[in-house]
């Protein structure tokens, strides 16, 4: 295919079960180009590696006297430099169409995988390590995958070469045939060392990339704690330690490139002192030392591919085999299920913990851990637990759902939601059913003074739905964006909505206002909130109290911060010694009662 094609109908299904096995299924999958850049390579080295035939030929025909060969050995010289010309320029063109098509189909691959398993990739792959495959490694991957062919072309020609300068010049070509082989093989036991040196400076790359996008993505916080500087002498030291690496492993392929030009340098130096030895003696002609010499010469062009294709393959194994790790993370539903006809309705129901969130009701959840309740939020999302338990909807498995239904279906609001650059009507554009509009959905998130800032921010918009938001949305404080987010999900308007703390970063009186607006719009859906906002919990039709790993108590918030300790510990943030004072209080209450109804029962009788 060719980069005009790009991006492909289709990337494939990749084989990710190794990083080698990943890189021969690419080569499969550009079979064509690599064909053609074959071709073009062999034109290009053949007609480089014939100019000494043609140079020792008019040598011969000026020491002979002869002007009709050295206008045929001038004539072939021409060819062999329009064919020179011709194959070097589209070999050149050849090869980087497959690099180019290589690492698009690679981050097309990558993209799909992302958007099949959502959020739930940084919880299993780290985003550093997600970053680092789909810039730095996928150009590694497509230079390997580029460069087989080229190689391929360049050890053909050398065998031929060799073969013809066996049979113009027996003498003289079995030193060269003999010799070239130990050339092409003699940085082999420098190979595993260097590959070693790469795979260590990649891995230190790695981790330096993940420091710098974690503290990026928490630089407002870092500064507000005073950490900035900490984290930025963390992410130099790193740096410096893959300074380091790089330069151990540049010294090892230093080295290599050395032994490259030494060795083909002593091959030279052979052929011509053996060959003038049998020129004094008349058993070679001086065209034919010519040829030889010069053939010996140009071969070293050929042999540093071997050196190219040893490094690329150092530099594209570990990339290929974080590639093939991404890759193969997978989703319940992709191994094989039941897909379903039509997307299922009723109670959402999680049977690890026994969480049931009711149909059409406003379901909140207590969790005393964050991580926890989290990760719960993912799995009413349809990301099964390490078990492999998927929560039902109306009695369906969310994993037996094809992707698209179990989106439509259940829509998760992570806890730090991600605004993309644009301007706020196209943040709104999402998947939606039409039930609910942006001006509803801004309002229920109490976005109007969002509105107002995004206007009198905007020099051109005179719309705030014109108004443009800032990659992240880092023009904004934290509750504006979680509220933009909160209206955004409200708008697709799910079957399920599953909110995971939606109003951590607001004040108090726009919670309350959100609470009784979330209620109203969400009137007849099935929702579900992640919090312990006693503001948004007394809007709730139901409250269950997760411990544990597992739902201890189920009830309306009033009665449940007067009944059960835990969930008031969680709520209110009382302490230990608060929560001992409640237990003997009411304690004692249920023991006076207890008290008097037996007095009750004496008077009775």
């Amino acid at each position: 295919m060719q980069i005009q094609d790009l991006p492909y109908p289709d990337p494939g299904v990749p084989d990710a079960r190794s990083g080698p096995r990943f890189l021969r299924w690419l080569f499969r999958n550009q079979l064509g180009g690599q064909l053609k850049s074959l071709a073009w390579g062999l034109l290009h080295f053949g007609s480089v590696s014939v100019l000494p035939f043609c140079v020792g030929l008019a040598v011969q025909a000026v020491v002979d006297h002869s002007g009709s060969r050295l206008a045929v050995a001038g004539a072939l010289l021409a060819v062999c430099c329009v064919g020179n010309a011709v194959g070097e320029t589209f070999l050149h063109r050849s090869a980087i169409t497959n690099w180019i098509t290589a690492a698009a189909r690679v981050q097309q691959l990558l993209a799909r995988k992302a958007a099949l398993l959502g959020s739930a990739l940084t919880r299993r792959v780290a985003a550093g390590e997600v970053v680092a495959v789909s810039t730095g490694d996928v150009e590694k991957i497509g230079w390997f995958v580029e460069a087989v062919s080229r190689f391929t072309a360049a050890a053909v020609t050398i065998v031929l070469v060799c073969v013809g300068l066996v049979v113009y010049q027996p003498a003289l070509g079995v030193v060269v045939a003999a010799g070239l082989p130990v050339l092409a093989i003699a940085v082999l036991p420098l190979l595993p060392r260097a590959t070693r040196r790469a795979d260590v400076q990649r891995e230190k790359a790695g981790r330096a990339t993940e420091l710098a996008s974690d503290t990026v993505a928490g630089l407002r916080v870092l500064r507000g704690i005073g950490g900035e500087e900490l984290f930025l002498d963390r992410y130099r030291r790193a740096s410096q330690e893959v300074r380091h690496a790089a330069v151990r492993s540049a010294r090892m392929w230093s080295l290599i490139s050395a032994i490259q030009v030494l060795l083909p340098g002593l091959l030279l130096i052979a052929v011509v002192w053996y060959g003038v030895h049998l020129a004094r003696e008349g058993r070679i002609s001086v065209g034919e030392l010519v040829t030889v010499y010069s053939s010996v010469m140009l071969l070293t062009y050929p042999l540093r591919h071997f050196e190219e294709i040893a490094m690329a393959y150092s530099f594209s194994r570990p990339s290929a085999r974080r590639a093939a790790r991404v890759l193969s993370l997978e989703r319940a539903t992709d191994t094989g299920g039941s897909l379903a006809a039509e997307t299922p309705s009723g109670d959402l129901y999680d049977p690890d913990t026994g969480l049931l969130a009711p149909a059409g009701r406003l379901t909140a959840v207590v969790c005393g851990d964050p991580d926890a309740a989290g990760v719960l939020a993912e799995r009413l999302g349809g990301h099964p637990s390490e078990e492999g338990v998927s929560v039902l909807l109306g009695g369906v498995p969310l994993d037996d759902l094809p992707l698209d239904s179990a989106r439509t279906a259940v829509l998760v609001q992570d806890k730090d939601p991600v605004l993309l650059s644009g301007s706020l009507r196209e943040l709104l554009e999402v998947p939606a059913s039409g039930g609910v509009g942006a001006e509803a959905a801004l309002a229920a998130a109490q976005c109007g003074d969002v509105l107002t800032a995004l206007a009198q921010g905007s020099l051109d918009a005179e719309d705030p739905m014109d108004a443009r938001i800032t990659e992240r949305g880092r023009s904004l404080s934290g509750g504006q964006r979680q509220r933009l987010a909160l209206a955004r999900s409200l708008v697709t308007d799910p079957e399920v909505l599953v909110l995971d703390e939606p109003t951590s970063a607001v004040d108090s009186h726009t919670e309350a206002r959100i609470a009784e607006g979330l209620r109203e719009l969400r009137a007849g859906r099935t929702t579900v909130v992640f919090t312990s906002s006693p503001l948004l919990l007394d809007h709730a039709d139901r409250v269950a109290l997760v411990h544990e790993g597992e739902v201890v108590a189920v009830g309306v918030h009033r009665d449940l911060v007067h009944t059960e300790p835990r969930y008031r510990a969680v709520v209110t943030r009382e302490t230990d010694e608060e929560t001992a004072r409640h237990e003997r209080v009411r304690t004692g209450s249920e023991l006076n009662d207890v008290l008097d109804a037996l007095e009750d029962i004496e008077e009775t009788a």
